[in-house]
């Protein structure tokens, strides 16, 4: 029997381990965009457009699961409530693998949201149980830039398993992915929450740790900027594909495409790392928003005032793409270290609100955006350019806000 770990690893083992359980959330969903056309063949050839609640299943279970993985890992500690997630993970991706029909993925996938939503809080709160302010940005920030791999090899390496197994055998490949993570946490990370400062599982003391968190208006003001960043990247994630296919004709070279977006994009992590401990989180979030509407209104231009040419505009589509996803790599983790940073003493409870709120609320608002879409990019960039105002118009009011600079005691560095 393997004896759990009792000596801290290093910040860079520790920094690829937290991108690697965050990244079940992102491999999960990117692995399938570009095989989605071949599952709706098979399980739904009369409804086409029903496959595209493959992709809402899996984030709505997984909200689900996040109000849950949060306070259940303040009860029974990190590591029990990562291994049980990925078990239904793993059972999920199972189902899917085997399944028949339609209805029976869509269970599937929900049951592999729910499972990823263990993971991906423990990984949030082992952070904040090592770190604190802005330090604790910058850790969230290279745990986003190893993160950010998997956007750029996950569509590529699920249509290459597509093309040479099967579509089915991305499930498999999913099993593989938790394992590898799980084994690693269990082998090497030390439990971050001692029995002494467990909280246990009981309704009023959620209830009261809800209202804490609802009574903060810094809390809360992250939680709604950070929805709508959520809605913006969704609402990119949903309509890329068919844009790529049916207005520029590129949707063979889409996993090429959306992983040299995702990579180019990768760079905002390492930005927001070098500049977030000197101009503060809140400058960060507020000055990319500011770009993306600019960068947004240029491109509406070129949609409605200027005809460019095939490939100038495809060219123009590309570049507003890459500014939504490298925009989303510079708010949504500086507003979630804003928002876990007053709930330290509840930070399992307050990453299952803040996580559970924005994902949730962010496919409500990316819904009717994606759905609006009309054989051209006009719908997506004017919703965009929307949310973008409001989330900036949040984000200014998180003001007179100054956030230590102190870390928790994390005794061994890289």
């Amino acid at each position: 029997m393997v004896q759990p770990p009792t000596q801290p690893i290093s910040r860079s083992e520790l920094v690829a381990l937290l991108a690697m359980l965050t990244a079940t959330v992102a491999f999960s969903i990117d692995a399938m965009l570009p095989v989605l056309p071949e599952i709706a063949a098979d399980l739904t050839p009369d409804a086409p457009n029903q496959i595209q609640l493959v992709l809402a299943t899996f984030v709505v279970g997984m909200g689900l699961g996040t109000l849950f993985a949060g306070p259940l890992s303040d009860t029974y500690g990190r590591h029990a409530i990562a291994v049980g997630g990925s078990a239904l993970y793993i059972i999920g991706a199972l189902l899917g693998a085997l399944s028949p029909n339609l209805e029976t993925m869509l269970f599937a996938r929900a049951l592999q949201g729910i499972g990823a939503a263990g993971p991906r809080i423990v990984a949030l709160a082992i952070t904040r149980d090592l770190f604190s302010g802005r330090q604790m940005a910058r850790v969230v920030s290279f745990v986003m830039i190893v993160f950010s791999l998997v956007p750029v090899l996950a569509p590529t390496l699920g249509a290459a398993i597509s093309w040479a197994f099967g579509w089915r055998m991305i499930y498999y490949s999913f099993v593989v992915f938790s394992l590898i993570s799980i084994v690693w946490l269990l082998v090497r990370q030390p439990e971050t929450l001692p029995v002494e400062a467990r909280r246990p599982f009981r309704f009023k003391a959620i209830w009261a740790g809800a209202k804490a968190i609802a009574s903060s208006r810094q809390v809360m003001l992250a939680i709604a900027a950070q929805t709508l960043i959520y809605a913006m990247l969704f609402t990119a994630l949903m309509t890329s594909q068919p844009i790529f296919e049916q207005v520029f004709d590129r949707g063979a070279s889409f996993p090429i495409w959306f992983g040299l977006c995702a990579g180019i994009s990768a760079t905002a992590s390492l930005l927001n790392a070098v500049i977030v401990v000197r101009i503060g989180m809140q400058r960060v979030v507020a000055w990319s928003l500011v770009a993306q509407i600019a960068i947004t209104v240029v491109f509406l231009a070129t949609l409605t005032v200027v005809t460019l040419p095939g490939g100038f505009a495809f060219a123009a589509f590309f570049i507003w793409l890459i500014s939504v996803f490298y925009m989303a790599g510079l708010g949504i983790g500086n507003l979630n270290a804003i928002a876990m940073e007053p709930m330290g003493h509840i930070a399992g409870l307050a990453a299952s609100i803040i996580s559970a709120t924005s994902t949730v609320a962010s496919v409500v608002v990316a819904a009717p955006i994606s759905l609006a879409f009309d054989g051209t990019p006009l719908p997506a960039a004017l919703g965009i350019l929307t949310v973008a105002v409001i989330a900036l118009a949040l984000t200014s009011r998180i003001s007179n806000i100054e956030l230590p600079q102190e870390t928790a005691q994390f005794s061994r560095e890289s």
